[in-house]
């Protein structure tokens, strides 16, 4: 039980950054859109099916939360008519 506490804490602190937006240098629709994809219902889906016991499980829902939160990022982004970051997709693990 305590190994899955702490392969939970870890997945958590993954998802998060600690950098201050301010520091990272997002622009306020950056700011606004990243709160809005972390509160996306996709991304509390894959949270859902979140197994702190199965390895594999947390990989998948790790990667697929990523995935979930970046689309909703993005598609925030568009709807606010603002620059998206970067131009290529993203890496998608394979586990």
């Amino acid at each position: 039980m305590m190994r899955a506490a702490v392969v939970f804490t870890l997945v958590l602190a993954a998802c998060g950054s600690n950098i201050p937006p301010e520091e990272r240098g997002d622009s306020p629709d950056a700011v606004i859109c990243r709160q809005q994809a972390r509160n996306s219902p996709e991304v509390r889906e894959a949270g859902r099916e979140f197994n702190a016991e199965n390895l594999a499980n947390v990989r998948r829902v790790g990667e697929e939360r990523r995935i979930a939160e970046l689309r909703a990022f993005n598609d925030c982004m568009r709807r606010r008519g603002a620059a998206l970051p970067g131009g290529v997709e993203p890496i998608r693990r394979n586990f």
